[in-house]
């Protein structure tokens, strides 16, 4: 792919391109490599790099940075490597948390690991004393019919001072024809209608993807432009490490191992659990914990431990449930109070050799009491390496209908009258409702403008619409968050709460911790019926 400014959906309303069809898009046009840069955001940067490397396909890492303070400002940041991955986390987060973000100061730190290139001639000009001295700084050259005149100014301004410069088309939307899905996105993301939506807020219309081949025809008297980011793309190569644990070691008095501990403290339960048939439970005992060392696993079942004893501790009810049931070093450290001998139930449901990502172990508080122990976690581990995870809130075919219809000036009334009627299904089947859903039989889009709705509206099934909280998954890191994820706040800035752009399939994919403590309202009334009975005995 000839550029390196691709936008895709997960830049929550703003592209409309898929990551997987991106990823389609350089296999059917030939290209080696594919670049996302998406605004502000890497919400979808793991997914992308991961699909890509099935299609062995070179991705292209990184962000389009906006300035708060100065709208016609403008930085792509891509990164060199692994620690230009986490320097572009670093940025974004910044970005997403810091009043005072300015894109021209950002140009003070070391930003070696990253390739900069801008197309706002008015930042290259602010920054000019600046970018002279940085190596890895390239002018964005744009050649689309509005662009013209300004790609001219910023060719010549870049020529006399000595800035290097590459070609590029920044892609938006796949087809010309997806310009109107581009102005829906819009509209739906500032709130307004369609026919009201302001000019600056939609990109060119010609920001639709371009074959390597055409533009290579339309830079063909500048080849420097064009070397120039060929040199880029050649130069880019981050290692995510897919498959390898990034795990937060459990602290061990006198440099112990933790498989060490984590045996000793196993045994020692188990002893005063099981009086009987202690050599079957003991040899059951040995067998878990050597595939739990085996596979990275025993700091993690530390940690955990720690988290459970602690509540223990306060006096915090607290219960292990799921799949984790199923073996005996959870039952033994008092994650849950099932005897998986006597049930005869199989450790290998819940952790076998060949499994490929860490056991589920989810925690149960009481409501009351679940974010004491959030706190405490952040608290033991550092505010630095703690994150709550997000979740990517989607179209589903009832948001789908309700945002298109309303961009379309339908009032509330009319579109609540038709979405009541559409069941919980995806957006693709809005078409065929009444053939496939009883409920949905009466359901007529046969007619203007519903039919044109319905059609816009399938098109978002499954687009990113915006973040929120993931209702228990906590992420514990060795190192800085930021060395793996940008952090923002979550949709309610004035909460404070901040969370991890990645989502939790995303951060279980680059190998880091992720925890889920559970809210759950029964022990809350068991804790309080038997604090009554106490108090009347």
């Amino acid at each position: 792919m000839f550029t390196l400014h691709a936008h895709s959906t997960y830049s929550l309303l703003r592209g409309t391109i898929p990551v997987e069809r991106l990823v389609e898009i350089a296999v059917e046009s030939g290209s080696q490599y594919v670049p996302l840069t998406d605004t502000n955001g890497m919400y979808g940067l793991i997914k992308f790099a991961k699909i890509a490397a099935t299609k062995n396909i070179k991705p292209i890492l990184g962000a389009l940075i906006d300035d708060p303070n100065h709208e016609e400002y403008s930085l792509i940041c891509i990164a060199r490597n692994i620690k230009g991955y986490a320097q572009l986390a670093r940025i974004i987060t910044a970005r997403k948390l810091q009043d005072t973000f300015s894109l021209v100061n950002l140009l003070d730190d070391d930003l070696s690991n990253l390739f900069l290139i801008s197309s706002s001639l008015e930042f290259v000009r602010e920054a000019r004393s600046k970018i002279k001295t940085l190596p890895n700084f390239y002018s964005e050259l744009i050649v689309t019919r509005k662009m013209k005149y300004r790609t001219r100014k910023l060719y010549e301004f870049s020529k006399d001072n000595g800035i290097k410069y590459i070609a590029s088309h920044p892609t938006y939307f796949e087809t010309k024809e997806d310009y109107t899905l581009h102005k829906l996105v819009r509209s739906i993301r500032e709130n307004t209608l369609l026919e009201n939506i302001d000019k600056d807020e939609l990109v060119d219309e010609e920001y639709y993807y371009k074959s390597p081949s055409e533009l290579k025809a339309v830079w063909k008297n500048l080849p420097e432009a064009i070397s120039n980011t060929e040199y880029i793309a050649h130069e880019s190569n981050v290692n995510l490490e897919f498959g390898k644990y990034k795990f937060p070691y459990f602290n061990q008095p006198n440099n112990r191992t933790a498989i060490s501990l984590l045996s000793e403290l196993a045994f020692r339960g188990l002893s005063q659990k099981i009086s009987t048939d202690t050599l079957k439970a003991n040899q059951r005992l040995l067998y878990e914990l050597e595939v739990i060392d085996e596979l990275g696993f025993s700091d993690y079942f530390l940690i955990v431990w720690d988290i459970i004893m602690e509540a223990k501790r306060r006096r915090i009810l607290t219960l292990g449930r799921g799949s984790v049931g199923d073996s005996l070093v959870a039952y033994a450290l008092d994650f849950t109070q099932v005897n998986p001998i006597k049930h005869d139930l199989y450790f290998e449901r819940f952790l076998n050799r060949g499994r490929q990502s860490p056991p589920d172990i989810d925690i149960d508080f009481s409501w009351k009491e679940r974010d004491e122990m959030i706190k405490y976690v952040f608290d033991k581990y550092g505010y630095e390496k703690v994150a709550m995870i997000s979740t990517i809130i989607t179209f589903r075919a009832r948001s789908a209908f309700r945002e298109t219809a309303k961009a379309f000036g339908i009032s509330k009334n009319e579109i609540s009258q038709y979405s009541r009627q559409i069941p919980w299904t995806s957006a693709k089947n809005l078409d065929k409702l009444s053939q496939k859903f009883p409920e949905a039989k009466n359901l007529d889009f046969s007619q203007e403008p519903w039919r044109t709705i319905v059609k816009l509206a399938a098109r978002l099934d499954s687009f990113p619409h915006h973040l929120s909280i993931h209702p228990s998954g906590i992420v514990i890191s060795p190192t800085p968050i930021t060395n793996y994820t940008a952090l923002e706040y979550a949709s309610n800035k004035g909460l404070g709460m901040i969370i991890t752009q990645l989502d939790m399939y995303s951060i279980e994919d680059i190998g880091l911790l992720k925890i889920d403590l559970l809210s759950q309202r029964s022990l809350g009334v068991l804790r309080d019926t038997i604090e009554k009975i106490n108090s009347n005995v």
